[in-house]
């Protein structure tokens, strides 16, 4: 096994014993980007000068036994929504394209704090808005096993960066699977947290839970390790404060023959593929000889695809209807539909949309009286070209909108409960298979040993460990993703614009 096949876990373990370099890890981390990154343009904005700098200091730390915080020497990549000081950061969007904040957001200096060390800035679409990570500044995100494919979004390229071990650890955020849905199609782990856990000091609608921020790893402890520096409150984010939890580091799986689970293809009220429901019904089949309970759920969620329409829309406003009205141009389809999709919403909708909301809440927590955890796919596709915006037609039926095809994750987003998307094998396509699992609310680091144990159990079946890409092939791959680039990054950037208002 190479250095970079390591875990994070591992590499911490070997930085803190002396047996690595920091300033090794980091070179190495460097040259994969530097060989890898032109099959798949995951990694933007870079900082390598000071992330080498950085590692001097780290390593030096290390040699005079100084004491080391968790995540002491490990390169670490930023999704590009989220401010790092004195480093581009874009959000994809040509207004930004030469942007450079002067201070980190609170998750990322908080991570800088536990040690890691700001490498890069990962893909995304513009503004975030949607899970293909294509923008007209960096271009767009290839899948690591198929790179003429997407790799998700709105956090793609910082799955992809993972899945071809560019970097041990990377941020993330979700709104309607945008941590999840890249997760899964990239074959890696993405945590979406339960609100307040880790603060959020960028959302503009403070006391929203819709869009929250999480860790991004290739396993699930290395996924609970950072989750582990991320957590605690934040004076900017009123959901943080006087969120209890357990400790998430270090993590013990779970006993599955003791489990209770549920599951769930669709919801009742989501399109999903046929490739998809078959590698669905062929683990939890195969999971349900190794659990007390493996029961389906009659549900029917059909109510939220328009609650979540309000609720996105609600938010879209309240960041983007300043920039829509005065510089429409500078914002992408996706975001504009947002905006433009609140306009015709009334206090009614939103009054009746914050009740279906509750109900749907409501009827999570209340299966968890009689379940340790609840199963569904994170997509209903294998999947599709980068060059399609977003998934049209899903098994036959057209879909509303660009976020529709989200539905199987953005059902779990209304109901607030934390999620995570692990790895099983890949779909018959050849395409890697995301599991998505559901937990109780405020029990993450129990949703945690759950998916540990659940890891643990696919690496024994056959088909069912975490896939990883040819990298002798990526290495040879030159595909076409900047050719949508209209609007280039200005490196040298000195754009002072407030994105305080960024979802």
């Amino acid at each position: 096994m190479s250095l970079l096949e390591l875990s994070a876990v591992e590499l911490r373990r070997q930085i803190g014993e002396k047996q690595l370099s920091p300033v090794a890890l980091m070179q190495a981390c460097i040259d994969q980007i530097e060989t890898y990154n032109p099959a798949v343009n995951a990694i933007c904005a870079t900082d390598y000068e000071r992330a080498l700098a950085t590692a001097r200091e780290a390593e030096a730390q290390v040699m005079r036994g100084a004491p080391l915080p968790l995540l002491h020497g490990l390169p670490l990549g930023v999704k590009d929504l989220q401010a790092t000081a004195g480093l581009l950061t874009t959000s994809g969007n040509v207004r930004l394209r030469g942007h450079v904040p002067e201070q980190d957001v609170s998750y990322v200096a908080r991570l800088r704090q536990a040690g890691a060390i700001v490498t890069a800035k990962t893909n995304t679409p513009d503004m975030g808005a949607g899970a293909n990570s294509r923008n007209p500044v960096w271009g767009a995100t290839g899948n690591p096993f198929n790179p003429a494919l997407n790799a998700g979004g709105s956090s793609g390229g910082s799955a992809a960066a993972l899945a071809c071990d560019m970097l041990p650890l990377c941020t993330g955020s979700d709104t309607g699977g945008s941590l999840r849905i890249p997760s899964a199609l990239c074959g890696v782990v993405g945590l979406r947290p339960s609100p307040g856990l880790v603060a959020n000091d960028m959302r503009p609608l403070g006391w929203s839970a819709i869009s929250v921020l999480g860790p991004m790893g290739r396993d699930v402890a290395d996924t609970a390790f950072m989750m582990q520096a991320s957590v605690g409150p934040h004076p900017m984010d009123p959901l943080s404060l006087g969120v209890q939890h357990e400790a998430f580091w270090p993590v013990q799986p779970a006993d599955l023959r003791q489990l209770r689970v549920a599951y769930t293809e669709d919801f009742g009220a989501c399109a999903v593929d046929p490739i998809v429901r078959r590698a669905f019904r062929e683990r939890v089949q195969a999971l349900s000889r190794e659990v007390a309970v493996c029961e389906p759920l009659d549900w029917n969620l059909s109510d939220g695809h328009r609650c979540f329409d309000v609720i996105r829309a609600e938010s879209f406003f309240a960041a983007f209807e300043e920039v829509y009205r005065t510089q429409p141009e500078t914002l992408g389809p996706n975001v504009r539909a947002n905006v433009e999709m609140a306009a015709s919403i009334t206090l009614a909708d939103r009054a009746w949309s914050h009740l279906a909301q509750t109900r749907i809440n409501r009827q999570f927590q209340a299966a968890f009286g009689h379940y340790d955890l609840i199963l569904s796919p994170v997509t209903p596709l294998s999947p599709f070209p980068w060059t399609q915006l977003y998934a049209e037609v899903v098994d036959g039926q057209k879909q509303r909108n660009y976020y529709e095809w989200l539905s199987l994750t953005y059902m779990v987003t209304l109901a607030t409960n934390p999620a995570l998307s692990l790895p099983l094998g890949c779909d018959e396509a050849g395409m890697p298979f995301g599991l998505q699992l559901i937990g109780p609310l405020h029990r993450d680091a129990q949703l945690l040993r759950m998916a540990a144990a659940l890891e643990q159990w696919g690496q024994t079946q056959p088909g069912f460990s975490r896939p990883r890409p040819d990298m002798t092939a990526l290495q040879q791959a030159r595909p076409e993703l900047k050719s949508i680039v209209t609007h280039p990054p200005v490196l040298s950037g000195t754009t002072r614009v407030d994105t305080r208002n960024a979802v």
